[in-house]
């Protein structure tokens, strides 16, 4: 079932409000409101029930809006903006927008939702995609080259994910090739590009990515790795998430359109600085067989460096592991 939002926003004040205030006002019964509350929990949004007293949000909710995002993009970044879509729930941004590219959708289009059904990481994992929690975004952008002149594109847009965080104040973060955000080997944000394309192009290009914002403990407990989110390193003033969908939705329109016009190359020195593999000794995982070597950065494709019996070889796709690799 759809996440209930007319209780939610009766909620939004933080308050305690009775089973039967909250059914008068929704102009339902106080049974009705209760399996409400329970839709609400299975989409990981904590309620808190207290008797005597009512139901109130353990948390605040801070929904997305789409004038407050647009309003605190950089004006240098907003003609790159196409139509922005905000979904209470879908079944993944990124397929969204690839339905919608096929019917003629420009360049720059972005989606952005509360919740996803089915969110999507590298190699078929699925990610945990809570409501009103992170930030869930897809923008979509049509490249006149064709699919071998986009290598390295997910390299570019992990950099720009790590400025938007930096921009929020937050240290410490590194890039992990190809496509993941980490702080202290942590995981906050990843990215994740759909590509359909003629051989020499032109090409479409969906950029997805998703960054814990504020993980609910019911959610994480979902997740089969390390990881970390903006609120546990922020904890004092972490700003709203209509702020952070701004950084984030710039930083990436950003790099789109530098990477249109520039390729790899404005972003390599970028990804070297914050390249948390360089000099590891890690194992890549390939279709067929498991690669140990020290990680040399990457080439001018974007392709993975690795040393191995004296020799560096560039490998294009696989799995880094560090653990266990030595």
């Amino acid at each position: 079932m759809p996440v209930p939002l007319p209780l939610l926003n009766l909620l939004a004040d933080g308050l305690f409000h009775s089973g039967a205030a909250l059914g008068d006002a929704l102009g339902v019964t106080r049974s009705a409101v209760w399996k409400a509350v329970q839709v609400c929990t299975e989409h990981g949004i904590d309620i808190h029930s207290v008797r005597g007293k009512g139901y109130r949000l353990a948390q605040e909710l801070d929904l997305l809006q789409q004038d407050r995002i647009v309003s605190q993009l950089d004006m240098s970044v907003r003609p790159l903006l196409g139509d922005l879509e905000i979904h209470h729930e879908i079944d993944s941004t990124s397929k969204h927008l690839l339905r919608l590219a096929v019917d003629g959708a420009a360049t720059g289009a972005a989606c952005l939702a509360e919740a996803q059904t089915g969110g999507r990481g590298r190699r078929g994992r699925s990610w945990v995609s809570p409501f009103g929690s992170n930030i869930y975004l897809s923008v979509l952008w049509r490249f006149a080259q064709g699919p071998a002149a986009l290598s390295g594109l997910s390299l570019a847009i992990g950099v720009a994910v790590l400025e938007a965080v930096q921009a929020l104040g937050i240290d410490g973060g590194g890039l992990k090739w190809p496509n993941d955000v980490l702080w202290k080997g942590r995981k906050l944000a990843g990215v994740l590009l759909d590509l359909t394309a003629e051989a020499c192009g032109p090409s479409t290009v969906v950029v997805g990515v998703g960054l814990n914002v504020r993980m609910p403990d019911s959610a994480a407990q979902s997740i089969d790795q390390p990881w970390v989110d903006l609120h546990s390193l922020l904890p004092a003033a972490p700003p709203s998430r209509n702020f952070i969908a701004a950084q984030l939705l710039g930083r990436v329109l950003a790099a789109l359109s530098e990477f249109e016009r520039e390729g790899l190359a404005p972003f390599q020195a970028r990804w070297a600085r914050w390249d948390c593999l360089s000099g590891q000794t890690v194992a890549l995982l390939l279709p067929t067989q498991r690669i140990t070597g020290r990680a040399q950065g990457i080439d001018a494709t974007g392709a993975l460096l690795l040393e191995t019996d004296g020799q560096v070889r560039a490998y294009a796709a696989g799995e880094v592991s560090v653990r266990g690799a030595a």
